[in-house]
C-alpha cells in the first residue's frame, strides 16, 4: 500500500477523546484524526516521532490522519486500522488464483484457491474480512483480519482492549469450521520489534480461552509483520511463531 503523498513526520504530544490526537510539527500544532477505537496501549507514547498524512478533502474537518507512532525501541508502530486489510488485500490478489512457487510460505496456502471476496457476509448481522474460494466447491476459506499494535517486551499481543466483536468472531469461525469449511486469523503486526506472538489474557481473557479453543478446532493463526516506512506498508512474509 503506496501513501499518496510521503508521511510527514512529527512529534507526538497526546491522544484525547480516543479520535483525536495532538502532533507538533514545523513550530504549530496540528489536530489529527486518529483511526483506531482500541487503547493504544505500548504504542500511546508521548513526546515520541510520529507520521502522518495529509487530507485534500475540503469536507473533512481534520486534514490530517496519525499513521505511525515511533515506539521507544526505534520501531514504527502502525495505529490505522484500516491499514491492514489494504495490505492484506494486496497480498491476496497477487496469490489467489496465480499458480507460483515463488510465493513466501507463509503465504502459499492461498495460492490453492481461485476466488477472493471481501466484506463476505455469513449473516445478517456478521461479515467476515474475506471468503477464498475454489471452483466446484462449495466450501471456502475465511479469512479474519485483526490489526496488532500491543507489545510486552519483543511479544507481540492481541487484542489491546477487551474485543467482544472478536470474541464474536472467532465463535463465528468455530461455527464455519465445524460446517466444513476452512478459517484462519491474520494477525497483522503492525511493528517490527516483536519475535513471537500471544493472546492478552490479562486484558480479555474470554478472547484468549476462545482462541485456544478455536485453534484446537483446526483454526489458522497467521501473525504476520507489516513493513511500515514514511512511503508504504506492506504484508511481509515474516511469520511469527504462536505461544498460546
Amino acid at each position: 500500500m503506496k501513501y499518496s503523498k510521503k508521511l510527514d513526520e512529527g512529534i507526538f504530544l497526546k491522544r484525547y477523546k480516543r479520535f483525536f490526537a495532538d502532533i507538533e510539527w514545523e513550530g504549530q500544532t496540528l489536530t489529527a484524526h486518529v483511526p483506531n477505537t482500541g487503547s493504544l496501549k505500548s504504542a500511546n507514547n508521548p513526546g515520541q516521532p510520529c507520521l502522518f498524512s495529509h487530507s485534500d478533502n475540503p469536507e473533512r474537518k481534520l486534514k490530517q490522519t496519525l499513521e505511525m507512532i515511533q515506539a521507544p525501541t526505534g520501531a514504527w508502530v502502525g495505529v490505522n486500522t484500516a491499514t491492514p486489510n489494504t495490505v492484506v488485500c494486496e497480498a491476496l490478489e497477487m496469490v489467489v488464483g496465480k499458480s507460483s512457487e515463488s510465493w513466501p510460505n507463509s503465504w502459499q496456502h492461498w495460492a490453492a484457491f481461485d476466488g477472493v471476496k471481501a466484506e463476505y457476509k455469513i449473516s445478517a448481522e456478521t461479515r467476515l474480512d474475506f471468503a477464498l474460494s475454489k471452483k466446484n466447491s462449495d466450501k471456502k476459506h475465511f479469512i479474519e483480519v485483526k490489526n496488532v499494535t500491543l507489545a510486552e517486551g519483543s511479544t507481540a499481543m492481541f487484542p489491546d482492549a477487551e474485543t467482544t466483536r472478536g470474541q464474536k468472531h472467532l465463535q463465528e469461525l468455530m461455527k464455519l469450521m465445524a460446517e466444513g469449511h476452512s478459517a484462519e486469523i491474520l494477525f497483522t503486526i503492525q511493528r517490527n520489534d516483536c519475535d513471537v506472538f500471544t493472546s492478552a489474557d490479562e486484558i480479555d481473557p474470554e478472547y484468549g480461552q476462545l482462541l485456544r479453543q478455536a485453534q484446537k478446532k483446526g483454526l489458522r493463526i497467521t501473525p504476520l509483520i507489516v513493513t511500515l516506512s514514511p512511503l508504504e506498508a506492506v504484508l511481509s512474509d515474516q511469520l511469527l511463531p504462536v505461544k498460546l
